[in-house]
């Protein structure tokens, strides 16, 4: 009884200690928020340089809490790990630098540190757009190499001058696709999986039934490599004004570019120390005294100072006021991560959830335009059916635009069909027009290799259809295969419908098959190439509204007790694992996490092949 009494109190005394605790990380979390947020105001010295410091994930949604990133930061970010840039605001920012009379010009440093679907080279490619609008206007643009990767490469190689360290190198042998196969490990440890799918090119199961590559997925992702790098090699020359191949050949010679190798071939322009460079940038900007920094101002600052609103970015008035607005206003609806059904979280794009949200937009007569801007691989057929019926209805109502990020495949492309307008990227991965369905199996792990049985009781012979206790009948894949189909047919049909099509030519060229933007363009797929900017300026055109409108974003900002819930339930979204094992890792925790998102009530995914990693 003593020995009960005393582990009864100390547990309740452990639950205490842990309650309090809580209530007093909660404190401290918005204490540091509300320090955080406590900043000086920003100024622009005049003749200032930008700083775009890439040592971050660049995407597509905005930060839903103002301080998030810098929070969480302080509670253990390192080296800028976790670091998040938007897209939209980063564009903005340098096209108002590049008419800002403060700004004397933009510095490009560090290096990218892509997570997920972010920092993609569709992304890429309009932040390089945008450094080209500086560069229009008659100002310099200055890039500092020291381990730059193709990413970032890509990037630095629109400036007006590149440098590179002594000892640094570019990380640019070329694109590669290497996923891994787990059906091996299936074997060994007793999991069993069946698949039924439409698509030979449907390879996102592949992973999971065999140990190596289809003929047919070999084949599509060799051609979507080839177009991803023939866009990046070809927007490389222009830039460094190279004749057409020299990239190739000096990455097949060098594979991995010291300074000296970059320098010959006029990938950079000279090479020198980061301690000389910033001495430059010292008497550009009349900073004379070697304590001084050279005057300067971050991007993530500058980013605040520029209004959201309007075609042309401009920065606000010294007084920190809001430009007037036109009362039309356009919405951005950022679809960035997996479908799923339900609601989804941080980095999910819950059915339930955006179909609501673009019925409230849909409702709402101040929105005069909807822009999708899309970055999902897909998911739920189920959830993307959902979301596209409310883009159908808000057709009727106002003008829709699809802009397509990095990735709008499958699911992603389901969503996008039914649009006024579709833009994309050369490089936007998207297509991937199938659909399948994964069944899993513990028989043989709980049976004979743990000793665990299992007994039925039933009404009917489907009863205990989606057990995970046995595999599918004979019978059962049938009635599977038969709602895959079903499933199949609509999405052939609805993009028949939409993309004013022949079912015969849809159905020639889908089959799961992956197609760059570019040829999704040629195909029909595609209306247009371009990036977020031209989808809002067709939009605002399509609405008839004037360059001053008003944007909104989805999604919205949340409250902070659920992004503190989100933020430290586990490991920080947004944090990247470093070194060989914990890239390693990562490719595997990935891998089993796309299969905790497999929620369809159905059964049944429209998903790109989650594997198509282009590094």
């Amino acid at each position: 009884m003593k020995n009960f009494i005393a582990s009864f109190f100390g547990a309740l005394a452990a639950l205490l200690v842990f309650i309090c605790g809580s209530f007093m990380l909660a404190a401290l979390v918005m204490a540091g928020i509300a320090v955080l947020s406590q900043k000086k105001p920003v100024t622009v010295p005049a003749g200032a340089y930008l700083v775009v410091d890439l040592s971050a994930n660049i995407q597509e949604a905005p930060d839903q809490m103002d301080g998030l990133t810098n929070l969480l930061d302080a509670m253990g970010g390192a080296d800028g790990a976790g670091r998040r840039l938007q897209l939209r605001e980063v564009t903005r920012a340098l096209r108002a630098a590049a008419t800002d009379r403060d700004i004397a010009g933009v510095y490009v440093v560090g290096n990218l540190m892509p997570l997920n679907y972010g920092s993609g080279y569709a992304a890429l490619k309009e932040v390089r757009g945008a450094l080209a609008a500086v560069k229009a206007a008659g100002k310099p643009v200055k890039a500092y190499l020291k381990q730059a990767t193709t990413r970032d490469y890509y990037v630095a190689s629109a400036a007006s001058e590149v440098v590179m360290d002594p000892f640094g190198v570019i990380l640019m042998p070329g694109l590669a696709a290497q996923p891994l196969f787990f059906a091996g490990a299936f074997e060994k440890f007793g999991l069993g999986v069946q698949v039924t799918r439409v698509g030979k090119y449907k390879s996102a199961v592949e992973p999971f039934t065999r140990k190596d590559m289809s003929p047919e997925n070999r084949a599509q992702t060799q051609k979507l490599l080839d177009d991803v790098w023939s866009e990046l090699t070809t927007d490389i020359e222009t830039s460094r004004k190279l004749p057409p191949g020299t990239l190739q050949k000096i990455v097949e010679a060098e594979g991995l570019l010291r300074a000296g190798a970059a320098l010959a071939g006029k990938l950079v322009d000279r090479v020198a120390y980061v301690d000389e460079v910033l001495q430059e940038l010292k008497l550009k900007t009349g900073r004379t005294d070697n304590k001084e920094a050279f005057k300067q101002i971050a991007l993530a600052d500058y980013a605040k100072l520029v209004s959201g609103h309007g075609a042309l970015p401009q920065r606000r008035s010294r007084g920190g006021a809001e430009r007037r607005v036109s009362d039309g206003k356009i919405a951005i609806v950022y679809a960035e991560g997996d479908i799923i059904d339900g609601e989804g979280h941080l980095g999910e794009v819950g059915g339930a959830r955006f179909a609501r949200e673009l019925r409230r937009l849909r409702l709402d007569d101040s929105v005069k335009a909807i822009v999708l801007r899309v970055n999902s691989p897909g998911g739920s057929a189920t959830a993307s059916e959902d979301i596209q019926r409310e883009m159908r209805l808000a057709m009727k109502t106002k003008p829709v635009v699809v802009s397509m990020g990095t990735v709008a495949a499958s699911g992603g492309f389901w969503i996008s069909t039914y649009a006024d307008h579709i833009f994309a990227e050369p490089a936007t991965i998207t297509g991937s027009i199938g659909v399948f369905g994964l069944f899993v199996n513990v028989q043989d792990l709980a049976n004979n290799k743990l000793g665990v049985t299992s007994d039925t009781v039933k009404t009917g012979k489907f009863a205990d259809a989606f057990t995970l206790m046995r595999p599918k009948t004979t019978e059962e894949l049938v009635i599977f295969q038969g709602i895959v189909d079903w499933v199949y047919d609509q999405f052939v049909g609805k993009i028949a419908e939409s993309r004013k099509l022949a079912p015969a030519v849809v159905r020639e060229i889908a089959q799961g098959r992956v197609w760059s933007g570019l040829e999704a363009k040629n195909l029909g797929l595609v209306d247009e190439i371009g990036g977020l900017e031209e989808a809002m300026k067709f939009a605002a055109i399509k609405a008839k509204l004037s360059d001053n409108y008003r944007v909104e974003e989805f999604p919205r900002r949340k409250e902070l007790l659920q992004v503190l819930s989100e933020a430290l339930g586990g490991r920080r979204p947004g944090q990247a694992r470093s070194g060989p094992l914990g890239q390693m890792w990562s490719e595997v925790e990935g891998t089993f996490d796309w299969l905790h998102r497999l929620n369809d009530p159905k059964g049944v995914y429209a998903r790109l092949p989650f594997e198509v990693r282009l590094n």
